[in-house]
């Protein structure tokens, strides 16, 4: 974890524990060894706080190139070793670097959803997901460990970032998913493997529904 990393997730950290109720299921899914793929749901653009404030290691976030226009926004996700990649075609340079980024054992965190989704398009809800995470963790002979982050959508506005723990964000870390020995990148087994990671991302949101109340309609 670089310095710049360590200092804002700090000062995240902070923020979050005055002002957030953080419920959690399995949560020292995050902090394993070696390196894997990190896929997590995508209601707004701050899972990547909730997520990174969790964890104990750095995480390399696959961040899509309208975020590097500006010279201030690009120079800070550069520093904070995120990977750029553009959405509306075959992104093999950020496909080749993340696939590097976990063969040397670190964590590459992804959005298979592909964007802010709502509704029926959630993968909690059976929605599709992007191929991408499947060939980085075929290719780099790693796992995916599927996250479910539900609130972050309500966390748009000034109330929620008041103290005394008003807001509520829930978190469900899968277990990870191992792509077959020996296997190789192909439709078939991206297939394979993304059927796998959906259901385990409607299981998890059922968990959430049972240890915590959650209601399909709290979420958008």
């Amino acid at each position: 974890m670089n310095l710049l990393y360590r200092i804002l997730r700090l000062a995240w950290k902070f923020i979050f524990f005055q002002t957030m109720r953080i419920h959690c299921i399995n949560p020292d899914v995050i902090d394993r060894p070696g390196g894997y793929v990190l896929a997590v749901t995508h209601l707004s653009h701050l899972e990547v706080v909730c997520v990174g404030v969790m964890a104990r290691r750095q995480i390399h976030w696959i961040s899509r190139k309208e975020f590097y226009t500006h010279w201030l926004s690009r120079l800070l996700l550069n520093l904070l070793g995120c990977i750029k990649v553009d959405r509306q075609g075959v992104s093999v340079s950020s496909i080749r670097s993340a696939i590097e980024h976990v063969r040397e054992g670190k964590i590459v965190g992804i959005f298979p959803e592909g964007g802010v989704v709502r509704g029926d398009e959630l993968v909690i809800r059976g929605g599709a997901i992007k191929r991408g995470m499947c060939s980085i963790a075929i290719r780099g002979g790693v796992p995916i460990v599927p996250v479910v982050v539900l609130g972050v959508d309500r966390l748009n506005c000034v109330g929620p970032w008041l103290p005394f723990k008003r807001a509520k964000v829930w978190i469900a870390y899968g277990e990870p998913i191992y792509p077959p020995d020996g296997t190789r990148s192909t439709r078939q087994t991206r297939e394979q493997l993304a059927d796998r990671a959906r259901a385990s991302y409607q299981d998890l949101y059922a968990q959430l529904q049972r240890k915590f109340g959650v209601r399909d309609c709290d979420v958008p």
